[in-house]
């Protein structure tokens, strides 16, 4: 079991090699800044919107639990898989055009557990929803071990 953390680790780099996942490419997301320290993503609001043309609560959550997974396993280093046990969302305001910004910076960065609180905010620099995830860090399963009911 591997505890080395990358404090050192270009995680722009890291991220780019790993992918964001198809949702978060889905969703228009795009890396602005990504450290252990804080990672910063922006997402459009246009084609993530309700019925009525306000960003939809969901897609949010997905930006900050995107975040938030990612800076976990980028802490969580070599061997090791951070996987999201919690996550809440507050609604504060409904941004309607243009794009948001999520601001990731870690409350907890443990050995076998994170909590991050993701702030997002729109083009005005409004908050609009405030995210908080918690990550479960463990070992990477052996091939084995993913083929194998739990139980």
């Amino acid at each position: 079991m591997s505890t080395q953390h990358p404090v050192n680790v270009n995680g722009m780099e890291w991220a780019a090699q790993r992918g964001m996942g198809t949702l978060a490419e889905k969703m228009g997301m795009q890396f602005l800044e990504f450290t252990v320290e804080r990672s910063v993503a922006t997402m459009p609001v246009e084609g993530n919107t309700q019925p009525v043309g306000l960003m939809h609560g969901g897609a949010y959550v997905v930006l900050g639990e995107s975040l938030g997974s990612m800076s976990a396993n980028l802490w969580a280093g070599p061997g090791r898989l951070a996987v999201g046990v919690d996550i809440n969302a507050t609604h504060t305001r409904s941004a309607r055009s243009g794009l948001v910004t999520g601001v990731c910076t870690p409350v907890h960065l443990g050995r076998s557990m994170t909590v991050h609180e993701i702030v997002v905010s729109d083009d005005e620099g409004r908050r609009c929803s405030t995210i908080r995830i918690t990550n479960l860090i463990k070992d990477v399963p052996l091939p084995e071990e993913l083929t194998r009911p739990e139980g």
